[in-house]
């Protein structure tokens, strides 16, 4: 594995291991420290995962807790990744929403997915517009079809749905 895919690892490792991580971005004050985890090994599964990307279409996947969004982004930021997509996953049966970040390095060949969970009934986590600004539409994306709130974004008033929409049709218990 390549020098940068092992110190983005580690980075993350040191996120979940509640170790300080440099920022250079404005957080906002809902951005609180992560829980302690346990040592991570990438080979198995838990929180920082290395995967076949021939198999996945990623190279690493990370599940993080929802007010860790914006350190992760941020991480990413400073290692000169760039965010491709935001989108959502209704998990009706669990209660939850997932909500999939995808980052890529333009010159390292390299695909982070970052996932976050939050419950159904209050799809809420902060915006991560803050860090990357391109993510202002893919946040208001997923806000328009699946409800998901991000905290402190700018603008969430409906981007692709009217303007008096009540109604989110990617949720999984919609109804025309």
């Amino acid at each position: 594995m390549s020098s940068s895919f092992e110190r983005i690892s580690e980075r993350f490792a040191q996120l979940l291991g509640q170790t300080p991580v440099a920022s250079r971005s404005p957080l906002p004050d809902s951005v609180v420290p992560p829980a302690p985890a346990a040592s991570l090994d990438l080979s198995a599964p838990g929180p920082v995962q290395a995967v076949d990307h021939a198999l996945k279409g990623y190279d690493l996947n990370v599940a993080i807790s929802p007010r860790q969004v914006v350190l992760a982004a941020d991480i990413l930021d400073q290692e000169g990744f760039a965010l491709d997509a935001i989108t959502g996953v209704d998990w009706l049966a669990q209660g939850e929403m997932e909500i999939v970040y995808d980052y890529f390095h333009p010159l390292a060949s390299l695909r982070v997915t970052v996932r976050a969970r939050v419950p159904r009934a209050e799809p809420e986590l902060p915006t991560i517009s803050l860090v990357f600004p391109g993510a202002n539409w893919h946040e208001r994306e997923a806000h328009d079809f699946f409800g998901i709130r991000f905290s402190g974004h700018p603008n969430l008033a409906p981007f692709l749905l009217p303007e008096d929409a009540d109604f989110h049709p990617l949720r999984k218990d919609y109804q025309p």
